[in-house]
């Protein structure tokens, strides 16, 4: 009897399932037509996503302080969107390499498979770009840098961050989670800011190039082929102030994208509230302030002075009207309507 599909969607899951559970999943893709595998892999797709979303994205954006990535797939930024999109693909693949055996809980199975497929797949991608798969830090480099704790963890990050897709908007390196790390390392809180992580990129960078071919292979060929900040910015380097963008973006679409980004996270965080049953006529107004009016004003650090946004200051104005808030409110019950709708 022929295996092929009479139907679409869940029916061709019910089929890998049914393939999986008779231990015949890699036998059956690997001989059928390229038509029929798209049909499995779209099927196992399907069944990946939440898993790999769920145990493996979220974890990757939490880390890196991407809160709005963190709560939902449609807040995934491009950059991520991309990496998200690729251990999907790794976990497919594996699934549909490593299926010859019977699988009675699919599931649990490629939960099992996850870190070792979306692991082997990076490295793979590491290696395509040039980079060094599994980023180890030199003993002569860890000495150029004085074996500091926190410039040898640099030094690392920055063989980490040439190897993958991710980019960091309209600059070169992600200086502001670096700060943060930093922070964390050296306990220095008031001084592990943008412009200090940036001049110590610049000296762990001489350091690297003392072994010229070295540094060419594995950190300025694999950055060379990583797809150009947003914006197309033009970088000066600079030993004061390390690598600073002249962004080509109209200014108001940056501000619109950080206030959207910002939007995001505060209807995330009022869905968390409510779903811990706290109200949302205490918590709205709450969470609003805190999520715009609360910023460390890195966003206007390239700005002449008195061009700050002002958004801060309406919004604090705006939030002490009724009529403000109750919209707001309203908003977010008809988001969690529409959220509640697409789910079922």
């Amino acid at each position: 009897m022929s295996e092929r599909p009479q139907g679409a969607g869940s029916s061709n899951q019910i089929r890998l399932r049914k393939l999986a559970t008779d231990g015949r999943l890699t036998e059956y893709a690997m001989a059928a037509p390229a038509d029929d595998r798209a049909l499995l892999v779209s099927a196992a797709y399907e069944i990946t996503w939440p898993i790999v979303f769920g145990r493996v994205t979220r974890r990757v954006e939490l880390a890196r302080g991407h809160l709005a990535c963190y709560s939902s797939i449609r807040h995934l930024a491009d950059e991520c969107l991309d990496g998200f999109h690729d251990d999907v693909e790794a976990v497919v693949e594996d699934l549909l390499t490593h299926s010859t055996k019977p699988i009675i809980n699919l599931e649990a199975w490629i939960t099992s498979r996850l870190n070792a497929a979306t692991v082997d797949a990076y490295r793979r991608r590491r290696g395509q770009r040039g980079a060094l798969q599994r980023p180890r830090l030199p003993k002569w480099l860890a000495e150029a840098v004085g074996n500091d704790p926190w410039l040898t963890e640099l030094a690392t990050q920055i063989l980490v961050w040439v190897g993958v897709d991710a980019t960091a908007g309209a600059a070169i390196w992600p200086l502001d989670s670096w700060s943060q790390r930093r922070a964390a390392i050296t306990g220095d809180q008031s001084g592990s800011d943008a412009a200090t992580v940036a001049r110590e990129i610049e000296f762990v960078l001489r350091a690297m190039r003392r072994k010229h071919e070295w540094f060419t292979q594995y950190v300025e060929e694999p950055q060379g082929r990583k797809q150009p900040p947003i914006g197309g910015g033009v970088y000066l380097a600079d030993h004061d102030i390390g690598d600073q963008a002249m962004p080509t973006t109209a200014r108001d679409d940056v501000d619109d994208g950080r206030l959207m980004e910002l939007a995001a996270t505060a209807v995330d965080v009022i869905a968390h509230r409510l779903a811990q049953g706290e109200d949302i006529t205490t918590i709205a107004a709450e969470v609003v302030k805190k999520v715009f009016c609360l910023g460390t004003g890195a966003g206007d650090i390239d700005r002449a002075p008195l061009e700050g946004r002002t958004d801060d200051e309406q919004i604090s104005t705006f939030m002490t009207d009724p009529a403000v808030i109750q919209r707001i409110i309203d908003a977010v019950h008809s988001i969690a309507a529409l959220q509640g709708s697409t789910t079922t």
